[in-house]
């Protein structure tokens, strides 16, 4: 199936949790806040969130300064 990682398209096996996503794509779970759909994922829910055909999934970074 085919999802969208900050507008760019990704394929994956059916059935991928949001968690198991970032690990395929190596994204570091540190410093990072994720949407799905343009609804945000606490982090404590990406194992059990399942991503579906289509799917957007916005990934975004903390960065330090000012």
């Amino acid at each position: 199936m085919e999802v969208y990682i900050n507008r760019f398209p990704v394929e994956c096996p059916p059935e991928l949790s949001l968690a198991g996503l970032l690990q395929r794509e190596k994204v570091s779970s540190e410093g990072i806040a994720v949407a799905v759909d343009n609804k945000v994922v606490p982090k404590k829910a990406w194992n059990d969130t399942f991503l579906s055909e289509g799917a957007k999934v916005t990934v975004i970074r903390a960065v330090c300064g000012g």
